[in-house]
């Protein structure tokens, strides 16, 4: 199997770690599976498509939606790599999974609108699958109602054309 790609911004080591180690389990994934890349200590290295499975984004200190004169030089760093790296994915199609601050740079990238309109306190709602979501293989496993932690200061409020 072709190894699968983490890119992390959380610039606290034990964070980082920890998410790491979070996607190896919860993904069954093996540590020679999971190529962890943090652009919070370098550039985002090119990535060779072709040699991997797909791209895992995880959480962030940054805010998608902090006006830009608040961001810092790494924050405006990493969404420009963000951004040129969803160029090429998108149209290839190619499989990402967003969570926390990866929805978020998926989503502006694709013309949605990232505000705190819908942001949430920690918590374990219980999620409804749509009939999309139902028909999605990564929710194959799911029952059609389950609780999951939440907890975010912004979300996508106006979801792009593109997004079910």
């Amino acid at each position: 199997m072709k190894p699968f790609v983490l890119i992390s911004s959380r610039p606290e080591p034990q964070l980082a770690r920890a998410e790491y180690l979070s996607f190896l389990k919860h993904c069954g994934l093996i540590q020679d599976q999971l190529r962890h890349v943090r652009v919070d200590l370098q550039p985002l290295p090119e990535l060779d498509l072709d040699a991997i499975s797909g791209i895992l984004v995880g959480g962030s200190p940054f805010n998608a939606s902090m006006p830009s004169e608040e961001k810092s030089a790494l924050q405006h760093r990493v969404e420009r790599e963000m951004a040129g790296l969803l160029d090429s994915l998108v149209p290839r199609d190619f499989p990402f999974f967003g969570a926390c601050y990866g929805v978020a740079t998926l989503g502006l990238h694709q013309g949605g609108t990232v505000d705190t309109t819908f942001g949430e306190t920690v918590s374990a709602p219980a999620i409804s699958l749509t009939d999309a979501g139902r028909a999605d293989p990564v929710a194959q496993d799911l029952p059609d109602t389950f609780h999951a932690y939440v907890g975010h200061t912004e979300a996508i409020r106006d979801f792009p054309e593109t997004a079910t």
